[in-house]
């Protein structure tokens, strides 16, 4: 088995670990629409899995989201509120199997709190306008800012770049 490899299965098998020790009303967003009974959020109707991941703080298992391995060129915004949030050309493959960029694209829709859940310090990422959970910030990115936002699939819409 390559490293690569082993690594996915490492890092997917401690999410899964990860996972199970959350609360039961953690539903975990696998990308599949078996469970799309709707729940508002700021107004807006969205899957239940989503409104879990940015209402709750919850968190879908690694390498199952629909932009882990995305590469179109465009932006990411906002599932629930439609603040532009990220942009394709600083998406990089982290390994880690969720979407990771290494700079917000509009410095002001991102906001950053202290999360210390689980028994870990960490930063978590919300949009600023609507407070919906992304994801966590991490200091373990690429040049030039050597940041990971680590974010959550459930949690973005992709527009794509006009041709």
């Amino acid at each position: 088995m390559c490293f690569k490899t082993m690594t996915k299965t490492f890092l997917l098998a401690i999410t899964l670990i990860f996972i199970a020790g959350c609360s039961a009303q953690n539903e975990i967003n696998n990308g599949s629409t078996k469970n799309q009974e709707t729940e508002m959020f700021n107004g807006k109707a969205l899957p239940k899995n989503v409104c879990n991941v940015i209402r709750d703080g919850g968190t879908e298992a690694a390498f199952t989201g629909k932009y882990w391995d995305h590469h179109e060129n465009g932006v990411y915004k906002c599932v629930a509120c439609e603040s532009v949030l990220f942009s394709s050309e600083t998406k990089y493959d982290s390994g880690s199997g969720w979407p990771s960029f290494y700079d917000v694209l509009v410095n002001g829709n991102v906001k950053k709190k202290n999360d210390f859940s689980f028994g870990m310090k960490r930063i978590e990422v919300l949009c600023n306008k609507c407070e919906a959970h992304l994801g966590h910030l991490f200091d373990d990115g690429p040049n030039p800012t050597g940041l990971r936002y680590c974010i959550n699939s459930a949690s973005l819409d992709f527009v794509a770049d006009e041709k």
